[in-house]
């Protein structure tokens, strides 16, 4: 699979998700990380769908595999500590939180006008 192609599929599963079709979403989705398991963003849209769909583990499965692609993503961060929240383990959710932002501190110094008029 090229890399437009999978781009293709990532925002394919991500129209789907966005009409309500979660079944296919998480298909495509599926198919993307199959092909590409190296695939930040494709594991990232996983856990995010099934988030959404309230199946937790899935969710986790998904976004440690996202995390361990890309460990200082703000984004992947603040995924995990949503999904370690609803399972109740309130250490590792905000073990991830501060960690996202942490990130969010990095962006804000790496680029200023990013930040104008947020404080």
């Amino acid at each position: 699979m090229t890399t437009a192609e999978l781009q293709q599929l990532i925002e394919d599963a991500t129209f789907d998700y966005t009409m309500g079709d979660y079944d296919a979403a998480l298909a495509k989705l599926a198919r993307a990380t199959a092909a590409a398991p190296d695939s930040f963003a494709a594991w990232h849209a996983r856990a995010e769908v099934n988030f959404s769909r309230r199946r937790l583990d899935d969710a986790l499965a998904a976004a440690q595999r996202a995390h361990a692609l890309q460990p200082d993503d703000l984004f992947i961060n603040t995924t995990l500590s949503r999904i370690w929240m609803e399972k109740g383990d309130k250490a590792k959710a905000e073990h991830h939180g501060a960690q996202a932002k942490i990130q969010g501190w990095k962006e804000q110094l790496r680029d200023p006008s990013s930040s104008a008029g947020v404080t």
